[in-house]
């Protein structure tokens, strides 16, 4: 004590009255401010800084359509498939027309085409027209309806326009007076002229001649539905195959 009295300042002895507590009071002080000095420097000293980590890029995103502004956002997903667009449907091909071809080809009789053929066609599957058939008054170019007759140069027979049961060079009216009604030939108006034939039975005529390829003989009239045998006998002289 006596040593730390002796080292003690001048101005420090003299304000304490160099008292042993009081010196020992002030070391302790003087220990407190040297460590709290320390810590200080201690705290203050510099510290390693370690670099930021690299932060990745955000995914791309696209804004919803109908929405703006850049606070709403969606990930844009992938395109949906676009769903091919579904073919036409084919035409229909099953069509048919069944015409009656006669006079002066090389191969008579009902024939079966496709629907939308041409006069052309029907006198091309008759196996053509005769040489020196007269072809005047036949429209070739037109178009066949069902049902209808191709009378080529058929002696004492009208040229008539297309019509229902008429032909390119159909008959127009019962013929020439005195000559007999073809089977084979004949329309529906022509038919109906005959005594005892209306359009219905008329219409069975022709169904039957389309159904068997027509009459070979006059005498197939007796399987017509509706031709009895005194229906027959009348119409026998006034028709021929």
């Amino acid at each position: 004590m006596a040593g730390i009295r002796d080292r003690t300042p001048l101005w420090v002895q003299t304000r304490c009255g160099l008292e042993p507590r009081t010196l020992a009071a002030l070391t302790v002080v003087l220990l407190v401010a040297a460590g709290l000095a320390g810590g200080y420097f201690w705290m203050g000293r510099p510290e390693p800084v370690h670099a930021p980590e690299l932060v990745r890029a955000a995914p791309a995103t696209v804004a919803p359509a109908g929405r703006a502004g850049p606070e709403v956002r969606e990930e844009a997903g992938p395109l949906p498939a676009v769903a091919p667009a579904p073919s036409a449907p084919p035409a229909s091909s099953g069509a048919k027309v069944v015409v009656d071809v006669g006079g002066k080809v090389l191969r008579p009789g009902v024939l079966t085409l496709p629907a939308g053929a041409r006069v052309a066609d029907a006198l091309r599957a008759a196996g053509g027209v005769r040489s020196g058939a007269d072809l005047t008054g036949i429209n070739r170019a037109r178009v066949l309806s069902d049902g209808e007759q191709v009378l080529v140069d058929v002696p004492g027979v009208q040229v008539g326009g297309p019509g229902p049961g008429g032909g390119a060079g159909g008959a127009g009216g019962g013929g020439a007076p005195g000559t007999p009604v073809s089977l084979n030939t004949a329309t529906v108006e022509q038919l109906d002229t005959l005594p005892g034939v209306g359009p219905v039975l008329a219409q069975h005529i022709i169904d039957h001649r389309t159904e068997h390829g027509g009459f070979r003989s006059v005498s197939e009239l007796r399987e017509v539905s509706g031709i009895g045998k005194r229906r027959f006998a009348d119409l026998e002289p006034l028709v021929r195959p």
